[in-house]
């Protein structure tokens, strides 16, 4: 996987993302076969009521976390297409980084299909579980 590395992915991300992903400020920790650990700093831009990360931010930050643990499987960044998505919250975060772990767990010729864990910073219990399917275009 020479030269695409967490730097690599964090140029990618600036430069071919959307304005309003770009927006959550996450930054790309590292980039593995197969995974990705993004962080997502904690904002009040992304609070909701009460001071807790939001749903749409915590789901946001896993779909493209995913996009990054797949570009690590293909050993550069190739654009992909979320075919489904499902979340499950399990504790809220409140005031404190949100670090993002993805994984492939499988890598079809077409679709691809992979896990995301979301914990607040400090605490190894999840705070989030997602899955993806990816759409793998020629």
């Amino acid at each position: 996987m020479a030269g695409f590395d967490a730097a690599a992915a964090q140029c990618i991300l600036e430069e071919n993302f959307a304005p309003w992903v770009q927006e959550l400020g996450l930054r790309v920790e590292s980039v593995g076969e197969g995974s990705a650990a993004l962080r997502l700093p904690f904002s009040v831009r992304l609070a909701r009521l009460g001071g807790t990360v939001c749903g749409q931010a915590l789901m946001s930050a896993a779909d493209t976390a995913m996009v990054f643990a797949l570009a690590g499987s293909f050993g550069q960044f190739r654009p992909v297409a979320t075919v489904s998505q499902n979340i499950s919250f399990m504790r809220p975060i409140s005031g404190q980084d949100v670090l993002i772990d993805a994984r492939v767990i499988r890598l079809g010729r077409t679709l691809a299909f992979g896990e995301v864990v979301l914990r607040a910073d400090g605490d190894d219990r999840p705070a989030a579980l997602a899955t993806a399917t990816c759409a793998i275009p020629d």
